[in-house]
């Protein structure tokens, strides 16, 4: 028998992540186990997106925090209903060894722990989502895989927008044939970052916005294709009288080269106006997304043959939709829309556009 191709895959992913998304409700999923979440790094994202978003989930309860400010996590643990002996520091992390009522270790770290806290979380026989990106290398992505294969657990890394509707109607369209090929992708993510954020310390974030802001647009180029590129170029800029940025690039300009003639155009910035948005054409399509890579708000644009439509889909909570399918993978053995390869392959592709920002040249993949 003939092997997938990557495109095959990739696209019955997205249709089964299409399904748990718009369906919440799909057969047999109320008597499946609600897994025990454990928060890793207790900060805006952590306690502001995705411990908010845990009570709102279906197949998903929080029942472990940890985090280096005890008085911090004993107001969530008050807060969302956890037990005060769950509440764990960096120091005894891996007692969550012990403790049954954790299944699933999310790490919402700095970029530069990623890897050390899914290893040890994989070590400790917990399934792990890691936040995006993955890691700082290639190597540690590569380990981390590794780890969680060793130790039989699941990974996934949090792309939240391949769970999200407009974004899976976008990967449809641009990969369903019914309107011609995909040929071009400009996407757009950026923002002014306040001074002093961790992310501009290059040994945290492992890179200035591409590692943060600029993934996003990376991965609408690759989702929408359904391929990997094959040529690179990138371009940074470093203002020289802002403190922000002592190591890091303040913005970032790249291209993507991919093998089925598709062209991406991305920009990503921590130095500019809000943005947050992309727009894709086919051979007789175009879609646009604005607020495409928020976390609400997103609408849809498409131009079927040049005649415009907005699209109503509904605007999701995608943290709850994400940590739900994922539930569903590990009660059911069932593969990751957003595995650790997932992120491997976007650090390939990072680590490519730093050296191209590098030299100068194009680089190939």
């Amino acid at each position: 028998m003939s092997q997938p191709t990557r495109r095959q895959v990739l696209s019955s992913l997205a249709v089964g992540a299409a399904a748990m998304t718009l369906a919440p409700h799909v057969r047999g999923q109320d008597a499946q186990k609600k897994l025990g979440f454990a928060i890793v790094g207790l900060g805006r994202f952590g306690a502001g997106q995705l411990l908010r978003s845990l009570p709102e989930c279906k197949l998903c309860k929080p029942v472990a925090l940890v985090s280096g400010h005890p008085d911090k996590a004993k107001q969530l643990a008050d807060k969302y209903g956890i037990d005060s002996a769950n509440i764990y520091n960096y120091e005894n992390f891996d007692n969550i060894k012990n403790n049954g009522e954790v299944d699933v270790v999310y790490v919402v770290l700095p970029n530069s722990m990623h890897a050390e806290y899914t290893i040890r979380a994989a070590n400790a026989g917990k399934h792990v989502m890691c936040e995006k990106p993955m890691a700082i290398n290639v190597e540690e992505c590569q380990q981390m895989i590794d780890a969680c294969k060793k130790n039989n657990r699941k990974l996934a890394i949090g792309y939240r927008l391949h769970y999200e509707p407009n974004n899976l109607k976008a990967i449809e369209i641009a990969r369903g044939g019914q309107y011609g090929k995909l040929r071009q992708v400009v996407a757009d993510h950026g923002f002014n970052i306040s001074p002093h954020e961790w992310r501009t310390d290059k040994k945290l974030s492992g890179g200035g916005p591409l590692m943060d802001v600029g993934i996003y647009c990376l991965q609408a180029a690759r989702y929408l294709s359904g391929e990997e590129p094959t040529h690179v170029t990138a371009q940074t800029w470093t203002p020289k009288d802002d403190p922000r940025f002592k190591n890091t690039d303040a913005s970032m300009a790249f291209t993507l080269k991919f093998p089925g003639g598709t062209l991406a155009t991305c920009q990503c910035s921590y130095a500019s106006h809000g943005i947050s948005e992309y727009h894709f054409m086919t051979e007789q399509a175009y879609g646009r997304l604005d607020n495409g890579f928020a976390y609400g708000g997103i609408t849809f644009l498409l131009k079927d043959r040049g005649k415009p439509s907005m699209l109503d889909l509904p605007n999701i909570n995608q943290f709850a939709a994400e940590m739900d399918a994922f539930a569903d993978c590990v009660n059911n053995n069932k593969p990751s829309a957003t595995p650790g390869e997932e992120g491997l392959a976007d650090l390939k592709v990072m680590m490519k556009l730093y050296e191209a920002a590098e030299s100068g040249k194009t680089v190939a993949m």
